[in-house]
Protein backbone atom coordinates (compact mmCIF):
# COMPACT_ATOMS: atom_id res chain seq x y z
CA UNK A 1 0.00 0.00 0.00
CA UNK A 2 1.09 3.60 -0.87
CA UNK A 3 1.90 5.64 1.80
CA UNK A 4 -0.03 8.90 2.50
CA UNK A 5 2.13 11.68 3.00
CA UNK A 6 5.78 12.80 2.68
CA UNK A 7 7.43 13.10 6.15
CA UNK A 8 7.59 17.49 5.35
CA UNK A 9 3.46 17.33 4.30
CA UNK A 10 3.18 15.07 7.76
CA UNK A 11 4.88 17.62 9.87
CA UNK A 12 2.85 20.18 8.50
CA UNK A 13 0.16 19.43 9.03
CA UNK A 14 0.49 17.80 13.03
CA UNK A 15 1.21 21.49 13.77
CA UNK A 16 -2.49 22.31 12.46
CA UNK A 17 -3.85 19.37 13.94
CA UNK A 18 -4.42 18.89 17.86
CA UNK A 19 -3.30 15.29 18.53
CA UNK A 20 -6.29 13.22 20.00
CA UNK A 21 -5.94 11.63 23.00
CA UNK A 22 -7.24 8.42 25.05
CA UNK A 23 -9.91 9.21 27.97
CA UNK A 24 -8.63 9.45 31.31
CA UNK A 25 -9.79 9.07 34.87
CA UNK A 26 -13.27 11.90 35.33
CA UNK A 27 -12.90 12.71 31.37
CA UNK A 28 -17.28 13.44 30.65
CA UNK A 29 -18.12 10.19 28.45
CA UNK A 30 -21.01 9.83 26.87
CA UNK A 31 -22.52 6.26 25.64
CA UNK A 32 -24.79 6.02 22.59
CA UNK A 33 -27.51 3.46 23.36
CA UNK A 34 -30.07 1.50 21.53
CA UNK A 35 -31.41 -1.13 23.62
CA UNK A 36 -29.67 -3.65 21.73
CA UNK A 37 -26.72 -5.66 23.82
CA UNK A 38 -23.97 -4.50 22.13
CA UNK A 39 -24.42 -0.66 23.40
CA UNK A 40 -25.51 -2.54 27.05
CA UNK A 41 -22.33 -4.30 27.09
CA UNK A 42 -20.76 -0.77 25.62
CA UNK A 43 -22.46 1.11 28.79
CA UNK A 44 -21.16 -2.10 31.30
CA UNK A 45 -17.49 -2.05 30.21
CA UNK A 46 -17.73 2.13 30.73
CA UNK A 47 -19.41 1.83 33.80
CA UNK A 48 -16.46 0.31 35.23
CA UNK A 49 -13.85 2.84 34.63
CA UNK A 50 -13.42 5.86 36.61
CA UNK A 51 -15.47 8.15 34.03
CA UNK A 52 -18.18 10.97 33.95
CA UNK A 53 -20.71 8.61 32.61
CA UNK A 54 -23.63 9.16 31.18
CA UNK A 55 -26.02 7.75 28.54
CA UNK A 56 -28.41 9.15 25.64
CA UNK A 57 -30.62 7.27 23.57
CA UNK A 58 -31.62 8.85 20.09
CA UNK A 59 -35.25 8.70 18.91
CA UNK A 60 -34.91 8.78 15.07
CA UNK A 61 -37.95 7.25 13.93
CA UNK A 62 -41.43 6.20 14.51
CA UNK A 63 -43.26 5.11 11.63
CA UNK A 64 -47.22 5.88 14.52
CA UNK A 65 -45.82 9.60 13.31
CA UNK A 66 -48.02 8.79 9.75
CA UNK A 67 -50.29 5.68 10.80
CA UNK A 68 -51.28 3.81 13.06
CA UNK A 69 -48.84 0.95 12.76
CA UNK A 70 -46.51 -0.54 14.47
CA UNK A 71 -44.06 -1.44 11.64
CA UNK A 72 -40.59 0.20 11.95
CA UNK A 73 -38.33 1.32 14.58
CA UNK A 74 -40.12 0.52 18.37
CA UNK A 75 -38.57 2.91 19.65
CA UNK A 76 -40.77 2.78 23.07
CA UNK A 77 -39.28 -0.91 23.63
CA UNK A 78 -36.28 0.24 22.76
CA UNK A 79 -36.38 3.01 25.33
CA UNK A 80 -37.84 1.04 28.14
CA UNK A 81 -34.64 -1.53 27.42
CA UNK A 82 -31.90 1.59 28.09
CA UNK A 83 -33.84 2.47 30.78
CA UNK A 84 -33.52 -1.14 32.35
CA UNK A 85 -30.00 -1.66 31.50
CA UNK A 86 -28.77 2.04 32.60
CA UNK A 87 -30.76 1.90 36.43
CA UNK A 88 -29.10 -1.78 36.67
CA UNK A 89 -25.44 0.17 36.24
CA UNK A 90 -26.76 3.45 37.80
CA UNK A 91 -26.27 5.17 34.94
CA UNK A 92 -27.79 8.76 34.19
CA UNK A 93 -29.81 8.51 31.29
CA UNK A 94 -32.11 10.80 29.01
CA UNK A 95 -33.82 10.66 25.62
CA UNK A 96 -32.94 13.06 22.51
CA UNK A 97 -35.56 13.56 19.87
CA UNK A 98 -33.30 13.80 16.96
CA UNK A 99 -36.41 12.41 14.17
CA UNK A 100 -36.52 15.66 12.53
CA UNK A 101 -32.85 16.11 12.13
CA UNK A 102 -32.97 12.56 10.91
CA UNK A 103 -35.63 12.78 8.09
CA UNK A 104 -34.42 16.31 6.69
CA UNK A 105 -30.56 15.20 7.09
CA UNK A 106 -31.08 11.28 6.06
CA UNK A 107 -34.34 10.02 4.90
CA UNK A 108 -35.59 12.79 2.74
CA UNK A 109 -32.23 12.87 0.94
CA UNK A 110 -32.48 9.11 0.54
CA UNK A 111 -35.97 8.92 -0.84
CA UNK A 112 -34.86 11.49 -3.79
CA UNK A 113 -31.74 9.24 -4.53
CA UNK A 114 -34.50 5.70 -4.70
CA UNK A 115 -36.98 7.89 -7.02
CA UNK A 116 -34.41 8.57 -9.16
CA UNK A 117 -33.64 5.11 -9.51
CA UNK A 118 -30.30 5.31 -7.79
CA UNK A 119 -29.38 2.92 -4.46
CA UNK A 120 -28.36 4.93 -1.28
CA UNK A 121 -26.95 3.76 1.91
CA UNK A 122 -28.94 5.83 4.21
CA UNK A 123 -27.15 3.91 7.37
CA UNK A 124 -23.60 5.86 6.62
CA UNK A 125 -25.38 8.67 6.18
CA UNK A 126 -26.64 8.43 9.86
CA UNK A 127 -24.06 7.52 11.06
CA UNK A 128 -22.41 10.67 9.81
CA UNK A 129 -25.55 13.41 9.87
CA UNK A 130 -26.78 11.89 13.42
CA UNK A 131 -24.23 10.02 15.24
CA UNK A 132 -21.40 11.91 15.18
CA UNK A 133 -23.35 14.71 13.84
CA UNK A 134 -27.00 16.15 15.25
CA UNK A 135 -25.84 13.73 18.60
CA UNK A 136 -22.94 15.51 19.06
CA UNK A 137 -24.09 19.19 18.45
CA UNK A 138 -26.53 18.10 21.34
CA UNK A 139 -24.40 17.10 24.09
CA UNK A 140 -23.15 19.22 26.55
CA UNK A 141 -20.23 21.35 24.94
CA UNK A 142 -17.55 19.52 28.03
CA UNK A 143 -18.23 16.11 26.67
CA UNK A 144 -14.52 14.66 25.56
CA UNK A 145 -15.98 11.26 24.40
CA UNK A 146 -19.15 9.59 22.57
CA UNK A 147 -19.00 5.91 23.03
CA UNK A 148 -20.81 3.70 20.82
CA UNK A 149 -21.56 -0.20 20.28
CA UNK A 150 -20.07 -0.43 16.83
CA UNK A 151 -17.60 -2.98 16.00
CA UNK A 152 -14.65 -1.14 14.89
CA UNK A 153 -10.89 -0.07 16.76
CA UNK A 154 -9.54 4.04 16.90
CA UNK A 155 -6.16 4.57 16.85
CA UNK A 156 -3.95 7.47 16.68
CA UNK A 157 -0.83 8.20 13.76
CA UNK A 158 2.57 7.54 15.09
CA UNK A 159 3.59 10.80 14.00
CA UNK A 160 0.62 13.33 14.15
CA UNK A 161 -1.95 11.83 16.98
CA UNK A 162 -4.38 12.49 14.39
CA UNK A 163 -7.44 9.82 15.01
CA UNK A 164 -7.39 6.75 12.83
CA UNK A 165 -10.74 4.27 11.87
CA UNK A 166 -9.37 0.69 12.05
CA UNK A 167 -11.23 -2.78 11.60
CA UNK A 168 -12.17 -4.40 14.69
CA UNK A 169 -10.81 -7.93 16.02
CA UNK A 170 -13.91 -9.66 14.63
CA UNK A 171 -13.59 -9.39 10.81
CA UNK A 172 -16.67 -11.19 9.96
CA UNK A 173 -18.90 -8.00 12.46
CA UNK A 174 -16.56 -5.27 11.29
CA UNK A 175 -18.10 -2.02 10.73
CA UNK A 176 -15.85 0.59 9.58
CA UNK A 177 -18.16 0.47 6.33
CA UNK A 178 -21.03 2.25 8.40
CA UNK A 179 -18.34 4.71 9.95
CA UNK A 180 -16.49 5.45 6.97
CA UNK A 181 -18.06 9.09 6.64
CA UNK A 182 -17.71 10.27 9.61
CA UNK A 183 -15.84 12.92 10.12
CA UNK A 184 -12.35 13.94 11.62
CA UNK A 185 -13.84 15.64 14.08
CA UNK A 186 -16.37 13.07 15.11
CA UNK A 187 -13.82 10.45 14.82
CA UNK A 188 -11.99 12.14 18.05
CA UNK A 189 -14.59 12.28 19.84
CA UNK A 190 -15.64 8.37 19.29
CA UNK A 191 -14.69 5.35 21.88
CA UNK A 192 -15.34 1.47 20.35
CA UNK A 193 -15.09 -0.38 23.64
CA UNK A 194 -15.87 -3.25 21.57
CA UNK A 195 -13.34 -3.27 19.46
CA UNK A 196 -11.47 -6.29 20.31
CA UNK A 197 -14.30 -8.50 21.11
CA UNK A 198 -16.45 -10.80 19.26
CA UNK A 199 -20.83 -11.22 19.29
CA UNK A 200 -19.98 -14.49 21.51
CA UNK A 201 -18.01 -12.88 24.15
CA UNK A 202 -20.61 -9.88 24.51
CA UNK A 203 -23.23 -12.09 24.27
CA UNK A 204 -20.65 -13.86 27.48
CA UNK A 205 -20.25 -10.46 29.06
CA UNK A 206 -23.92 -9.95 29.29
CA UNK A 207 -25.47 -12.84 30.71
CA UNK A 208 -23.01 -12.97 33.52
CA UNK A 209 -23.66 -9.48 34.24
CA UNK A 210 -27.25 -10.06 34.42
CA UNK A 211 -27.84 -7.21 31.68
CA UNK A 212 -31.45 -7.14 30.62
CA UNK A 213 -30.50 -6.86 27.22
CA UNK A 214 -28.27 -10.32 27.53
CA UNK A 215 -30.85 -12.64 25.07
CA UNK A 216 -32.01 -9.70 22.76
CA UNK A 217 -32.43 -10.37 19.08
CA UNK A 218 -29.76 -8.59 16.76
CA UNK A 219 -31.38 -5.93 14.79
CA UNK A 220 -30.48 -6.96 11.01
CA UNK A 221 -33.17 -4.36 8.96
CA UNK A 222 -32.97 -0.04 8.33
CA UNK A 223 -34.74 1.03 11.46
CA UNK A 224 -37.17 2.73 9.38
CA UNK A 225 -38.25 -0.17 7.61
CA UNK A 226 -38.08 -2.80 9.92
CA UNK A 227 -37.27 -6.47 9.89
CA UNK A 228 -41.13 -7.61 9.00
CA UNK A 229 -41.58 -5.88 5.76
CA UNK A 230 -40.07 -5.93 1.78
CA UNK A 231 -38.01 -3.21 0.99
CA UNK A 232 -40.03 -2.18 -2.11
CA UNK A 233 -42.98 -2.40 0.07
CA UNK A 234 -42.37 0.35 2.47
CA UNK A 235 -41.22 2.68 -0.60
CA UNK A 236 -44.46 2.05 -2.02
CA UNK A 237 -45.82 3.99 0.72
CA UNK A 238 -43.50 7.27 -0.62
CA UNK A 239 -43.88 7.22 -4.32
CA UNK A 240 -46.93 6.32 -6.65
CA UNK A 241 -46.86 3.76 -9.07
CA UNK A 242 -44.99 4.02 -11.98
CA UNK A 243 -44.79 1.13 -13.89
CA UNK A 244 -42.99 0.25 -16.92
CA UNK A 245 -41.07 -2.69 -18.62
CA UNK A 246 -38.53 -5.52 -17.34
CA UNK A 247 -36.44 -6.24 -20.74
CA UNK A 248 -34.14 -8.56 -21.69
CA UNK A 249 -30.43 -7.20 -22.51
CA UNK A 250 -30.13 -9.56 -24.74
CA UNK A 251 -32.95 -9.88 -26.47
CA UNK A 252 -35.17 -6.79 -26.34
CA UNK A 253 -37.87 -8.36 -25.02
CA UNK A 254 -40.02 -7.52 -22.34
CA UNK A 255 -40.19 -9.91 -19.65
CA UNK A 256 -42.59 -8.58 -16.90
CA UNK A 257 -43.59 -4.80 -15.61
CA UNK A 258 -41.95 -3.41 -12.76
CA UNK A 259 -44.01 -0.72 -10.46
CA UNK A 260 -41.34 2.06 -10.21
CA UNK A 261 -37.89 2.24 -10.88
CA UNK A 262 -37.23 2.41 -6.80
CA UNK A 263 -38.45 -1.33 -6.83
CA UNK A 264 -35.29 -2.83 -7.67
CA UNK A 265 -31.71 -1.82 -7.21
CA UNK A 266 -28.62 -3.05 -9.53
CA UNK A 267 -27.39 -6.78 -9.21
CA UNK A 268 -30.53 -7.63 -7.51
CA UNK A 269 -32.75 -10.39 -8.63
CA UNK A 270 -35.95 -9.28 -10.94
CA UNK A 271 -37.73 -12.62 -10.39
CA UNK A 272 -39.54 -12.27 -13.54
CA UNK A 273 -41.80 -15.32 -13.65
CA UNK A 274 -42.06 -18.33 -16.38
CA UNK A 275 -37.84 -17.71 -16.76
CA UNK A 276 -35.78 -20.89 -16.92
CA UNK A 277 -33.07 -19.28 -15.35
CA UNK A 278 -32.77 -16.22 -12.79
CA UNK A 279 -32.69 -12.84 -14.18
CA UNK A 280 -30.79 -10.27 -13.04
CA UNK A 281 -31.38 -6.24 -13.00
CA UNK A 282 -28.02 -4.27 -15.07
CA UNK A 283 -28.84 -0.97 -15.88
CA UNK A 284 -32.75 1.28 -15.34
CA UNK A 285 -32.73 3.81 -17.57
CA UNK A 286 -34.90 6.85 -15.83
CA UNK A 287 -35.50 8.22 -20.02
CA UNK A 288 -37.54 5.65 -20.92
CA UNK A 289 -38.25 3.69 -17.32
CA UNK A 290 -37.08 0.46 -18.64
CA UNK A 291 -35.38 -1.72 -16.08
CA UNK A 292 -32.66 -4.24 -17.96
CA UNK A 293 -31.98 -7.51 -17.07
CA UNK A 294 -29.59 -10.77 -17.96
CA UNK A 295 -28.84 -14.08 -16.09
CA UNK A 296 -26.08 -13.96 -14.00
CA UNK A 297 -23.58 -15.74 -16.08
CA UNK A 298 -23.61 -12.07 -17.65
CA UNK A 299 -20.35 -10.46 -18.53
CA UNK A 300 -23.13 -6.76 -18.01
CA UNK A 301 -23.44 -7.01 -14.94
CA UNK A 302 -19.62 -6.69 -13.96
CA UNK A 303 -17.86 -3.39 -14.12
CA UNK A 304 -14.06 -2.64 -14.09
CA UNK A 305 -14.35 0.65 -12.74
CA UNK A 306 -16.38 3.21 -10.65
CA UNK A 307 -16.16 7.12 -10.09
CA UNK A 308 -17.00 8.65 -7.06
CA UNK A 309 -17.75 12.23 -7.61
CA UNK A 310 -17.74 13.37 -4.08
CA UNK A 311 -15.34 11.22 -2.49
CA UNK A 312 -14.94 12.35 1.30
CA UNK A 313 -11.66 11.10 3.05
CA UNK A 314 -11.80 11.12 7.11
CA UNK A 315 -8.55 13.36 6.90
CA UNK A 316 -10.05 15.39 4.86
CA UNK A 317 -6.67 17.73 3.87
CA UNK A 318 -4.61 14.91 3.96
CA UNK A 319 -5.57 12.90 0.96
CA UNK A 320 -3.62 9.63 -0.51
CA UNK A 321 -0.26 11.21 -1.79
CA UNK A 322 -0.15 8.69 -4.43
CA UNK A 323 -3.93 9.50 -5.76
CA UNK A 324 -2.26 12.18 -8.10
CA UNK A 325 0.74 10.03 -9.70
CA UNK A 326 0.10 8.32 -13.06
CA UNK A 327 -0.01 4.51 -11.28
CA UNK A 328 -2.38 5.64 -8.84
CA UNK A 329 -2.05 4.54 -5.02
CA UNK A 330 -3.03 0.78 -4.01
CA UNK A 331 -6.18 0.38 -1.54
CA UNK A 332 -9.03 -2.27 -1.17
CA UNK A 333 -12.62 -1.21 -2.12
CA UNK A 334 -16.44 -2.38 -0.87
CA UNK A 335 -19.25 -1.25 -2.66
CA UNK A 336 -21.44 -3.29 -0.14
CA UNK A 337 -21.26 -4.25 3.04
CA UNK A 338 -22.07 -7.82 2.96
CA UNK A 339 -18.90 -8.25 0.42
CA UNK A 340 -15.22 -8.76 0.58
CA UNK A 341 -12.71 -6.30 0.40
CA UNK A 342 -11.52 -5.93 -3.21
CA UNK A 343 -7.93 -4.98 -4.36
CA UNK A 344 -8.25 -1.98 -5.77
CA UNK A 345 -6.41 1.35 -7.73
CA UNK A 346 -7.63 5.02 -7.17
CA UNK A 347 -6.61 7.83 -8.87
CA UNK A 348 -8.08 11.26 -9.23
CA UNK A 349 -10.45 11.95 -11.27
CA UNK A 350 -10.82 14.58 -13.74
CA UNK A 351 -14.17 16.07 -11.88
CA UNK A 352 -12.17 15.81 -8.69
CA UNK A 353 -13.57 12.92 -7.47
CA UNK A 354 -11.75 9.55 -7.58
CA UNK A 355 -11.60 7.10 -10.13
CA UNK A 356 -11.64 3.00 -8.48
CA UNK A 357 -10.12 0.67 -11.12
CA UNK A 358 -11.26 -3.15 -9.72
CA UNK A 359 -8.46 -6.20 -10.53
CA UNK A 360 -10.76 -7.86 -10.65
CA UNK A 361 -14.61 -7.14 -12.22
CA UNK A 362 -17.03 -6.17 -9.49
CA UNK A 363 -20.50 -7.48 -10.04
CA UNK A 364 -23.94 -5.79 -9.10
CA UNK A 365 -22.50 -2.18 -8.29
CA UNK A 366 -25.24 0.50 -8.51
CA UNK A 367 -25.10 4.02 -8.60
CA UNK A 368 -25.71 6.00 -5.44
CA UNK A 369 -24.31 2.90 -3.48
CA UNK A 370 -21.37 3.82 -1.31
CA UNK A 371 -17.82 2.88 -2.42
CA UNK A 372 -15.29 2.70 0.93
CA UNK A 373 -11.91 2.34 0.69
CA UNK A 374 -9.00 0.75 2.92
CA UNK A 375 -5.28 0.72 3.68
CA UNK A 376 -4.88 -2.70 5.14
CA UNK A 377 -6.83 -2.61 7.59
CA UNK A 378 -7.32 1.49 7.90
CA UNK A 379 -10.68 2.81 6.62
CA UNK A 380 -10.03 6.05 4.82
CA UNK A 381 -12.75 7.66 4.02
CA UNK A 382 -15.98 7.18 1.40
CA UNK A 383 -18.04 8.60 -1.28
CA UNK A 384 -20.96 7.73 -3.20
CA UNK A 385 -21.00 5.89 -6.72
CA UNK A 386 -21.91 8.56 -9.67
CA UNK A 387 -20.14 6.52 -12.75
CA UNK A 388 -20.03 3.16 -13.71
CA UNK A 389 -17.74 1.94 -16.41
CA UNK A 390 -19.55 -0.90 -18.53
CA UNK A 391 -16.93 -3.91 -19.66
CA UNK A 392 -16.64 -3.39 -23.22
CA UNK A 393 -18.60 -7.52 -23.62
CA UNK A 394 -21.23 -5.70 -22.00
CA UNK A 395 -22.40 -3.75 -24.70
CA UNK A 396 -25.58 -4.64 -26.07
CA UNK A 397 -26.98 -6.48 -29.31
CA UNK A 398 -26.35 -4.48 -32.65
CA UNK A 399 -30.00 -4.98 -34.09
CA UNK A 400 -32.15 -6.17 -30.66
CA UNK A 401 -35.30 -7.50 -31.38
CA UNK A 402 -37.26 -4.85 -29.12
CA UNK A 403 -40.67 -5.39 -28.13
CA UNK A 404 -43.41 -3.19 -28.75
CA UNK A 405 -43.61 0.06 -26.93
CA UNK A 406 -39.41 -0.08 -26.36
CA UNK A 407 -37.74 2.34 -28.63
CA UNK A 408 -34.38 2.42 -27.54
CA UNK A 409 -31.65 0.74 -24.88
CA UNK A 410 -30.59 2.11 -21.94
CA UNK A 411 -28.39 5.33 -22.36
CA UNK A 412 -25.45 3.81 -20.18
CA UNK A 413 -25.25 0.91 -22.04
CA UNK A 414 -25.29 2.59 -25.69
Amino acid sequence: MTRFRSHAFTRAFSVRHAPARLPRKGDKVVVGMSGGVDSSVTAKLLAEKDYDLSAVFMRNWDSRDEKASDIGCEWEKDWEDVQRVCKMLDIPHRMIDLSRDYWNRVFEPSLKAWESGVTPNPDIWCNKEIKFGSLLEHLPPDTQFLATGHYARKDHDAETGRPKLLRCADPTKDQTYFLSSISEHGLSKALFPLADLTKTRIREIAHAAGLPTASRAESMGICFVGEKRRFSEFLSDYFPPRPGPICDLKTGRVLAEHSGLWSLTIGQNARVPGMPERMFVVSKDPSSNIIWVSNGASPALRVPSITCSDFAWIWADSPPGGIDSPHGFRASVKVRHKTGQTPCTVFRASSGGVRIEFDELEKGVAEGQVAVLWDGNWCLGCGTISGIEHAASSAPPAEPVLAAGVESLPVSLT
